[in-house]
């Protein structure tokens, strides 16, 4: 799993029916810090989340999909929760 920053939403007029009705987000990923780390991506929305929320981020693709409960939906990241805190503290 990742930490993510969601940055926008993805509209899409034609999308895989298992998708359907599952909004799409565009997430950036992030390190502890919230510093950006890597390109951003698109992600499928469980949670509720929207743009600006600090999100963990499922990122491989079986257990995506295990999650959607759809073995044949293209996915390859879900957000699973939105992150209130971060704590750094040992």
């Amino acid at each position: 799993m990742k930490l993510g920053l969601i940055v926008g939403n993805v509209v899409s007029t034609f999308q895989h029916p298992t998708l359907d009705g599952r909004p799409l987000l565009l997430a950036r990923y992030t390190n502890l810090l919230g510093e950006a780390e890597g390109p951003e991506q698109v992600v499928v929305d469980t949670v509720g989340a929207g743009p600006g929320q600090r999100v963990l981020i499922l990122d491989e693709g079986s257990s995506a999909r295990q999650i959607l409960a759809s073995p044949e939906a293209p996915v390859r990241a879900v957000v699973v929760g939105i992150v209130d805190a971060v704590d750094l503290r040992s």
